[in-house]
């Protein structure tokens, strides 16, 4: 897909409805913008809550508090790093 658009004269530029509609994009969602070369692409940043679910957690882990949590990860990077 190719869309363009016009900068004002305050740097700004409305991304087109065909764009929002393919990257899915809703009214206060973020965008990164990644420059390569004489290019720039980009992409919506998705919302952490998007993400809720999408890592399986054992049983045995699943209400842990964010103490224990954060525990469990440093001691795993500690080990993983000898």
């Amino acid at each position: 897909m190719e869309a363009t658009a016009r900068m004002t004269s305050k740097g700004q530029v409305t991304v087109p409805k065909a764009v929002r509609d393919a990257l899915g994009l809703d009214e206060g969602d973020s965008v990164a913008f990644r420059v390569e070369g004489q290019r720039a692409v980009l992409a919506r940043i998705p919302d952490l809550l998007d993400l809720a679910g999408s890592v399986p957690v054992p049983a045995a882990r699943r209400g842990a508090s964010w103490d224990e949590i954060r525990a469990h990860a440093s001691k795993a990077a500690a080990r993983r790093s000898r």
